[in-house]
């Protein structure tokens, strides 16, 4: 049977966040029941509870970065059982038909994606997402936790750790590549571990130095401002990939130049105006503008898998559920180093 768990929803756009109950529906043949540990605040969950991108479903319920362990499962379960740790990322569900999917890349998914939260099912009825104590998930669309991950700190490998691992395997990273991260916030950070786990020669562009000294202790080999006008001069052609991780718009054409021959900027972070570049940026070195969402199931998976080989997790602050507004306005104001990850279990007594 359906049950009703703790949680917090935005109720219309733009409206704090406050205590609610909400539905789960039962454990279905292949679905688990997931006791949520933790969940990471994504800067997506800012932009969806105010309607940035689009009319949303509202009471919203945010969360995609949820981290815990299987607390029931249905009778065609075969991958997981309870008492497992696991985690479920930005989608919950997809065709699994089509050829984005039987790759791996439900996130492509040709008929769209079910998201975490602030999505139709199925049966047209809202996903609510794990601003909860519990979440219920077809077993397809969970990932196993390593052992060395900390559940706390794996939460935001599930958007922000993939969505920047994802690329850099794309891209064919490895020793001796030369990789710029463009801003150092949530995606950022994990950008620069990441990378540097894989080898790469790591170099971060942001507005100032204030991050310098973190950057450095994640692996950067260098950190440059790029208020300071030389910067663009001194640096062009040096790098074989760029991510860019920030929402405010850049000057392409600028950034473009960075890149050798043959190299590739990679847009993560939603600008908050459309992005515009002259031709000859990407001809005189043949060079490419490309975009990628997050990350399929498989992916997710083997980031989790690569960070705790590594030794990589993100760097979070933990709130309780009480402290959700002030966490968003702090988020707004980029007053965090690196994640806010919730303690789930401040959900029941909220």
């Amino acid at each position: 049977m359906p049950f009703t768990v703790p949680a917090w929803a935005a109720p219309a756009p733009g409206a704090p966040l406050a205590p609610t109950t909400i539905t789960r529906r039962d454990t279905g043949d292949h679905d688990i029941l997931i006791e949520i540990a933790y969940t990471g605040i994504c800067h997506t969950d800012l932009h969806r509870v105010r309607s940035d991108w689009g009319p949303g479903i509202f009471p919203m319920v945010p969360g995609h970065e949820i981290t815990g362990t299987v607390a029931a499962v249905g009778p065609g379960v075969t991958r997981y059982a309870v008492g497992d740790r696991v985690g479920v990322g930005c989608l919950v569900d997809s065709c699994r038909r089509c050829r984005a999917c039987l790759a791996g890349y439900e996130q492509y998914c040709a008929r769209g994606h079910t998201a975490t939260y602030n999505s139709l099912d199925r049966h047209g009825e809202p996903t609510y997402g794990g601003y909860s104590t519990h979440v219920v998930v077809d077993e397809h669309y969970a990932v196993r936790i390593p052992d060395a991950l900390e559940l706390d700190r794996a939460a935001p490998l599930l958007c922000a750790g993939v969505t920047v691992h994802a690329p850099l395997v794309r891209r064919a990273t490895a020793p001796g590549s030369r990789v710029a991260v463009v801003g150092m916030g949530g995606l950022g950070h994990l950008g620069v571990q990441i990378a540097h786990a894989m080898g790469a020669e790591v170099t971060v562009l942001s507005q100032s130095l204030r991050k310098r000294d973190d950057a450095l202790r994640f692996g950067a080999k260098a950190f440059r401002a790029t208020s300071e006008a030389e910067v663009f001069e001194q640096l062009a052609g040096s790098f074989d990939v760029i991510l860019s991780t920030v929402s405010a718009g850049i000057d392409l054409d600028a950034y473009l130049r960075l890149l050798d021959l043959d190299g590739a900027f990679v847009g993560l972070g939603v600008p908050d105006r459309p992005s515009t570049f002259g031709m000859f940026s990407l001809m005189l070195g043949r060079r490419t503008i490309e975009g990628s969402l997050f990350g399929g199931i498989a992916e997710t998976q083997r980031t989790l898998d690569f960070c705790a080989r590594s030794g990589i997790g993100a760097e979070t602050e933990t709130i309780t559920a009480g402290q959700i507004n002030e966490a968003f306005e702090r988020l707004r104001s980029g007053d965090v180093r690196y994640r806010f990850v919730i303690d789930a279990s401040s959900f029941a007594s909220s």
